[in-house]
């Protein structure tokens, strides 16, 4: 291979994504969203832990009380800063629910705290409401500390001396979760993903178009013409996957090991990118290409997700500053399977070459 040829195709196929419309769009929608990744990731982190909204209001929301006066509850909840409480009927309260005039509505029994019925709460919010899980989560707090009165009421029914449960006296934020066990490598594999499927559409165009034979017919060798390809998709990951990191970064969002998860990143987009000049160089034809590829990444996700250190749970562990025990054991596989696949795409490329001139 010659590394000047090579150079000259790199230098053809990134001009000409330039140019592309398509894809400084796909590139320029990735940034926006990074630029405002923070505002994201409230959004998301909500679908995937509700509690992570109690503190992003300060509204006082309207919640109409029902039921009980004697039952303690109202107290509580008329003491905190985060609600004003309406004694109203159950109907009426309801009703005005509907009407979006209260955020949600509280009955009560007329059980005594010290009854022996236990105490059944009934909380009415708007269904499929943003505000009602805020609404929700906040009261939440409110009925803990209600269920530890009653429970203190109730002390002297215990016959039985509970089992006493000792937990770990730090727990780890369902938001922080979401943040290095989800985005974090979901935004770092994305160039990786969007690399690996442009590779075919490169190396097919070149077949669709008749312009592979014109390329192969000039002191190019077809290896050349599909490394300078490879490497064009492959000097995508690392420029993509930084910015990540630095938008995140503006964003408060702290990652560790920069340098070992980018190398992570780009040694497994490199098997993508492979994979995918190996698909495009047997079925020379975009779409057929596009679905094979796609459906075979689905399956090699789904089977690195079988394994514990896979590169995505390695790149999360890395970023959160405590990288496990073999992380640069995969990584050295990861690295030992692209040049397996590299050699694999050099042979096959040269097969591709004759038959391509043959016919």
């Amino acid at each position: 291979m010659n590394a000047r040829f090579i150079g000259l195709i790199m230098k053809k196929d990134l001009s000409g994504l330039l140019n592309e419309k398509t894809i400084l769009l796909a590139i320029l929608l990735q940034v926006f969203i990074a630029m405002f990744s923070s505002f994201l990731m409230v959004g998301l982190t909500t679908m995937y832990d509700p509690s992570a909204l109690q503190g992003y209001s300060g509204v006082r929301y309207g919640i109409g009380y029902a039921g009980s006066e004697d039952s303690g509850l109202k107290t509580y909840l008329s003491e905190s800063s985060q609600f004003r409480v309406f004694d109203m009927e159950l109907s009426p309260a309801v009703a005005a629910l509907k009407e979006r005039k209260l955020s949600a509505v509280v009955y009560v029994p007329r059980t005594p705290p010290d009854g022996d019925e236990p105490v059944k709460i009934t909380l009415y919010l708007v269904q499929n409401d943003i505000q009602s899980a805020i609404v929700n989560v906040k009261l939440k707090e409110i009925f803990l500390e209600y269920e530890e009165e009653l429970r203190s009421l109730r002390s002297d029914r215990i016959e039985l001396v509970p089992v006493a449960l000792e937990f770990p006296g730090e727990r780890s934020e369902g938001f922080y979760e979401f943040i290095y066990g989800l985005l974090i490598p979901l935004l770092l594999f994305m160039p990786a993903i969007i690399s690996s499927a442009l590779i075919i559409d490169l190396i097919t165009e070149e077949y669709q178009r008749r312009t592979l034979e014109t390329l192969v017919s000039t002191p190019m060798a077809i290896t050349d013409i599909i490394w300078g390809k490879i490497l064009a998709c492959e000097v995508l990951v690392p420029i993509q996957a930084g910015a990540w990191l630095v938008l995140l970064g503006l964003n408060g969002i702290v990652v560790s090991h920069v340098l070992p998860v980018l190398l992570q990143v780009s040694a497994s987009s490199m098997v993508l990118i492979l994979v995918g000049a190996l698909t495009a160089l047997y079925y020379r034809e975009r779409s057929t290409a596009q679905f094979v590829f796609s459906t075979a990444v689905v399956i090699l996700i789904l089977l690195a997700l079988a394994f514990p250190n896979n590169p995505l749970n390695l790149v999360a562990l890395l970023a959160t500053g405590a990288p496990a025990a073999g992380s640069y054991a995969v990584l050295a596989g990861m690295i030992g399977l692209a040049v397996l696949l590299g050699i694999l795409v050099t042979s096959y490329a040269k097969r591709s070459a004759k038959k391509t001139l043959s016919s």
